[in-house]
């Protein structure tokens, strides 16, 4: 069982830049999928981006294309995500998840979860 920690999270202002990390507890980070997702209050949880196993290969919603660079480091089993330009709208729990497979699958379900951070935005 994989544990996910995030961590980075805070309160800026809109324009700001904020990094998120997520360290993994076991080496077979490195083989998985790895995915970015948040949720805003009163609303469900939506997809950010996801990264396959080697980081070759990124994908992100329309609505932060362009702002947003997920990444990872195997050698640190960590996940990131830079957020840069951050809009009120970006407010929410980020979480960060993993799939058991070295590239995303959209329409298959994440296997592992972290507890998330929150990212506030102030205008």
């Amino acid at each position: 069982q994989v544990q996910l920690v995030e961590s980075g999270g805070g309160l800026v202002q809109a324009g700001d830049s904020l990094r998120l990390s997520c360290a993994a507890s076991e080496r077979a980070f490195s083989t998985y999928a790895m995915g970015w997702f948040r949720q805003a209050p009163g609303k469900e949880r939506e997809f950010v981006a996801a990264i396959d196993f080697s980081g070759a290969n990124k994908y992100y919603a329309d609505s932060v294309k362009g702002r947003f660079t997920i990444s990872r480091d195997n050698a640190k089993n960590t996940l990131y995500l830079q957020m840069n330009s951050v809009k009120p709208e970006d407010t929410g729990v980020y979480y960060c998840a993993a799939q058991r497979r070295r590239y995303p699958e959209f329409s298959y379900e994440y296997d592992y979860w972290g507890q998330g951070t929150q990212v506030t935005v102030s205008s």
